[in-house]
């Protein structure tokens, strides 16, 4: 086994959709999962539905997860206000077969991800980390951010999540709007937080895990 993070989810509210908007709105959640993948050379990555309206994604590099989670969040919601998902995320020891289909892979990570998952069923919490502590605290600052989005700022953010993020500039080119738009709806959306957030996170981990002839 390796190390790995996964990702389960379900579709919040998934009986007031109709079959073919679950069906886009996994779509869209594959294609993101495809995005992430290409995000470093050395990614591997799963994606897969569960059942009528779930799916899980697994990633080696476990310290893209906060961003990951919320690329996948945003691709969802700027479908519309009506489209959410759960996402339980949990580290550690998993085996993904050579197919790199999830729902045939094994191990603590992927047991921990999906008995969360099965937890997050209250009015408020629709993501968590099995960990527990000060990582799922964070998680769950940006559940609270990110259950708020509007669709055009899903947009935006969805935009300027990946590590190579674009300016703002060429945001708005890309979206067809204008860079007032963009900055407005990044600063409603919490863009700079989040994203403060996610670098301090991605650059303690990377920290922690320097060799000793790295340190």
């Amino acid at each position: 086994m390796t190390r790995v993070c996964v990702l389960s989810g379900d579709l919040v509210d998934s009986s007031a959709l109709s079959a073919d908007q679950v069906d886009t709105a996994l779509q869209s959640l594959d294609s993101a999962a495809g995005d992430i993948s290409q995000w470093s050379p050395d990614l591997v990555t799963g994606f897969a539905r569960s059942g009528g309206d779930g799916w899980q994604f697994s990633i080696s590099d476990h310290y893209l997860a906060l961003r990951s989670a919320l690329y996948l969040r945003a691709a969802l919601r700027r479908l519309g206000k009506a489209f959410s998902t759960r996402i339980a995320l949990a580290c550690g020891d998993g085996h993904l077969p050579d197919n790199r289909d999830p729902n045939a892979a094994s191990g603590p990570a992927f047991t921990a991800s999906g008995r969360l998952l099965a937890s997050l069923r209250g009015p408020h919490i629709t993501m968590g980390h099995a960990s527990g502590g000060t990582v799922n605290a964070l998680i769950l600052l940006a559940d609270h951010i990110s259950q708020g989005w509007t669709p055009a700022q899903a947009r935006a953010i969805f935009t300027m999540l990946p590590p190579d993020s674009t300016t703002h500039a060429d945001a708005a080119a890309r979206l067809g709007i204008s860079r007032q738009a963009v900055d407005q709806a990044l600063t409603a959306a919490g863009y700079h937080w989040i994203s403060a957030a996610i670098q301090s996170d991605e650059d303690h981990y990377s920290s922690v895990n320097r060799t000793p002839e790295q340190r």
